[in-house]
C-alpha cells in the first residue's frame, strides 16, 4: 500500500440512501473509483453541476476527522494499519444524529452546501477529537507548500495554533462535522434549497450511524482519494507489528 497521502473519514454504510446520494450528488464512488454520471438539483444541467462539485468528487463523499496528511518518513503501511486498526477498536458505534442540508460559509465569502448534524453531535466531536489526537503521530510534518495552502484563508488565531500543532485549523473546539457535496459558490441558498428537496424524496432516514473509520488513499498528488479500507469501531485486538514505534498512537 502506496499513497502520496492519506486520510481518515467518516463515510456512512455504503449500502446505505446516505452513502448512495452522496456520491449521486458529488458524481463519483470512492469505494470503486467510478464516476456517478447524470445527477442534477433542479434549475441545472449534468455539465453546469459537474464544474460545481469538482472539488467534493476529487476527495469523494465523507465528512473528514483526520485531514489528509503525508505517512510519517519511518513508517510504512502496515505501521499505518495497525495503528487506526488499534484506535478504531478502542472506540465503540454510535448514533451522531440525523443530517440535513446546510451551508458553510468560506472565506471568499461563498459558501459550500453539505450534509450536518441537526443537533449538537457531542459523541461525534467526542470521537474525531480522539481520532486527531492519538493518530498524529502517523503524521509527516507539514511541508512549506502544505502548511502555506492551509493557512491561505482567514484563519482565526486559534485555528493558526490548531494548524501549526496539528496539521489541520478545524480540529478539537473548531471542528465543524459535514459531509461537502459541493465546492464554494455564490448561490449556495439556491442550491441548499435544491438539494433539501432531493434529500428528503430520496433518503429514508437521515439518521447518521457511526460504525466505521474510513482510510481513504491519493495515489498521486491532486489525485482523487479511494476507499482504502473500512476499519469496524470496537472489538478488541492486539496490534499485528509496530508496536514499539506507534506506542504514542495505539
Amino acid at each position: 500500500m502506496s499513497h502520496s497521502r492519506y486520510a481518515l473519514y467518516l463515510t456512512p454504510p455504503l449500502d446505505s440512501d446516505l452513502w448512495t446520494f452522496g456520491c449521486d450528488v458529488i458524481g463519483r464512488d470512492a469505494s470503486t473509483g467510478r464516476a456517478v454520471e447524470g445527477f442534477a438539483p433542479e434549475g441545472y444541467s449534468p455539465e453546469s453541476w459537474r464544474r460545481i462539485t469538482e472539488e467534493p468528487r476529487r476527495y469523494g463523499f465523507h465528512a473528514t476527522l483526520v485531514a489528509p496528511f503525508q505517512l510519517r518518513g519511518d513508517l510504512d503501511g502496515p505501521d499505518l494499519i495497525d495503528a487506526v486498526t488499534a484506535f478504531a477498536r478502542s472506540a465503540h458505534p454510535f448514533d451522531a444524529g440525523a443530517l440535513q442540508v446546510g451551508r458553510i460559509g468560506a472565506a471568499s465569502g461563498h459558501a459550500f452546501v453539505a450534509l450536518k448534524p441537526i443537533g449538537p453531535a457531542r459523541e461525534l466531536h467526542a470521537f474525531a477529537e480522539k481520532a486527531v489526537r492519538r493518530l498524529d503521530a502517523l503524521r509527516a510534518p507539514l511541508t512549506n507548500a502544505e502548511r502555506l495552502k492551509r493557512a491561505s484563508g482567514r484563519l482565526t488565531p486559534l485555528q493558526r495554533y490548531y494548524l501549526d500543532v496539528w496539521g489541520y485549523p478545524y480540529v478539537l473546539n473548531e471542528f465543524r462535522p459535514h459531509f461537502t457535496l459541493t465546492s464554494p459558490v455564490a448561490e449556495a441558498k439556491a442550491i441548499e434549497k435544491a438539494l433539501r428537496w432531493d434529500f428528503q424524496m430520496r433518503v429514508a432516514s437521515p439518521l447518521l450511524r457511526v460504525e466505521t473509520l474510513t482510510l481513504f488513499g491519493e495515489r498521486e498528488r491532486d489525485g482523487a482519494f479511494e476507499i482504502l479500507r473500512a476499519f469496524p469501531l470496537g472489538h478488541g485486538h492486539s496490534a499485528r507489528r509496530g508496536a514499539s514505534r506507534m506506542a504514542a498512537v495505539a
